[in-house]
């Protein structure tokens, strides 16, 4: 099989070009013609000597991600893309757009996850295995020739997709830097967020990184019972943990926190819930990001009507935390973090059921 050459660093493909006794000034020229210009076809790398462009498409491959599904959402500012991995997992990236000239991408860095989160069908589903830092990056760059065909750019990305971005550190770290690199897709640090359900070490040693990226943290319920309800993770490492790392993360760059809190109707959307919530950030340089639940066949929580919403978020205020509601966008286009991957294979399912006894045997061989 050939190589991925998104998985290679310009380090690493300087250092390979110069074994192939080419100079180093090679390496970024390549480096531009898949980054910045985001070509497909090394044929297409016009300033690079013949020769080399044979063999760089001998041993390497540009594009990994298959295109499986794409669904655009009736809101016409959302686009859903199923991609199929070389070994055949399957992961999700989303599109959204916004009136204020946003274009953000929300990637996923894990086929499969193996937190568990109840109401989550990424979660559902379980683990299947890390993502390479190139395929991480190449979902963003699927859309950032999109974009660009149509005259626009990529602003914005998160690493909000399938998958705990933490659980796969190495490759999500790289990934980011490879996104905000200025000679490639250059998108601002500021315009990055990388998003965990909480795993403490890694929170810590995300405070010590020096980058600017914004932290998301899914924190879901604000006592330890409720949130290992939802979240197994927090068994591990339970709030009085977390919140530790998190003000210590505070602490080490001055930058504000995201609590990303789905709202699930009658369970943590009480006043009450609001209250332990304000208790709990109270004083902490914190925004809570409220989103009303996507629903999923595995889970039976229904979304807040506006009106609890609203009311939970009356409670923040009072506690001083500043909050906004997330606009639920793709829910026509099942946009939620694995709800397409998880209905293709439900449908495929119920395909094998169908078929006749015996007919599976016709493609032996």
């Amino acid at each position: 099989m050939k190589k991925a050459i998104y998985d290679f660093s310009l380090d690493e493909l300087t250092g390979l070009l110069a074994t192939w006794h080419q100079p180093a000034y090679r390496a970024r020229q390549l480096w531009e013609w898949l980054y910045r210009r985001k070509v497909t076809d090394f044929a297409a790398m016009t300033n690079l000597p013949a020769d080399l462009r044979a063999r760089l498409a001998d041993e390497f491959t540009i594009t990994r991600l298959e295109p499986v599904a794409e669904l655009r959402s009736s809101d016409g500012q959302t686009v859903k893309h199923l991609l199929r991995l070389p070994d055949g997992q399957m992961i999700e990236s989303v599109l959204m757009e916004y009136d204020d000239e946003r274009r953000t991408a929300c990637i996923s860095t894990q086929a499969g996850c193996a937190m568990g989160c109840v109401f989550c069908a990424t979660g559902q589903m379980g683990f299947a295995r890390h993502l390479t830092a190139g395929e991480i990056v190449e979902q963003a760059l699927i859309f950032a020739r999109q974009l660009e065909a149509e005259g626009e750019r990529l602003s914005n990305v998160v690493l909000m997709g399938m998958g705990e971005p933490f659980h796969n550190y190495d490759a999500t770290l790289e990934a980011i830097r490879r996104l905000n690199d200025e000679r490639g897709l250059n998108i601002g640090q500021r315009h990055i967020t990388v998003s965990t359900v909480g795993l403490v070490p890694a929170i810590r040693r995300f405070a010590d990184e020096g980058l600017q990226v914004k932290l998301a943290i899914s924190l879901h319920a604000a006592t330890d019972e409720e949130r290992s309800k939802l979240l197994p993770i927090n068994r591990r490492w339970p709030l009085r943990e977390l919140m530790d790392a998190v003000r210590e993360y505070i602490a080490r760059t001055g930058r504000r926190v995201t609590f990303e809190w789905a709202l699930i109707a009658g369970e943590n959307d009480t006043p009450e819930q609001a209250e332990r919530l304000g208790a709990l950030l109270e004083g902490t340089k914190a925004h809570v990001n409220l989103i009303p639940l996507n629903p999923t066949p595995e889970y039976g929580g229904r979304p807040s009507d506006p009106q609890r919403v609203a009311a939970f978020q009356r409670v923040l205020t009072r506690h001083g935390i500043t909050s906004t509601v997330r606009v639920r966008r793709g829910i026509d286009i099942q946009a939620g973090c694995g709800q397409l991957k998880a209905e293709v294979q439900r449908a495929a399912r119920r395909r094998a059921k169908a078929e006749p006894a015996g007919e599976e045997s016709t493609d032996s061989r």
